[in-house]
């Protein structure tokens, strides 16, 4: 679904149908501490180009809102793993490098 940001997101979800007012972030609500989320967090938030650069089926993404300090510089933090390697991932556009091996050998 596209965010008030503009980006598509499969974790937004909206809903205005017969007068309803209903937005939320679905990868933040699964996060018991995941904090209070609210729709101008879309503009900052990491995960849709995430998603773009890495599709892989085993990496599994953990949102919650950071405060920041006396509630200035509120955003969207991100916790990335692998279900296959069983550890967790560093730079989740890229992957944890065991899943997907390069097709060729790179050479000085």
């Amino acid at each position: 679904m596209r965010t008030p940001a503009g980006t598509e997101c499969p974790f937004y979800y909206a809903d205005f149908n017969r007068g309803l007012n209903r937005q939320e972030c679905r990868l933040v609500r699964r996060n018991p501490a995941g904090g209070s989320w609210s729709a101008d967090l879309c503009a900052r938030c990491p995960v849709p180009q995430i998603l773009i650069a890495n599709s892989c089926p085993t990496l599994v993404l953990e949102a919650r809102v950071h405060q920041g300090v006396l509630g200035m510089g509120k955003r969207v933090e991100i916790r990335a793993s692998c279900t296959r390697s069983l550890a967790p991932v560093t730079e989740p556009e890229v992957g944890c490098g065991q899943c997907h091996a390069l097709p060729f050998a790179v050479r000085d």
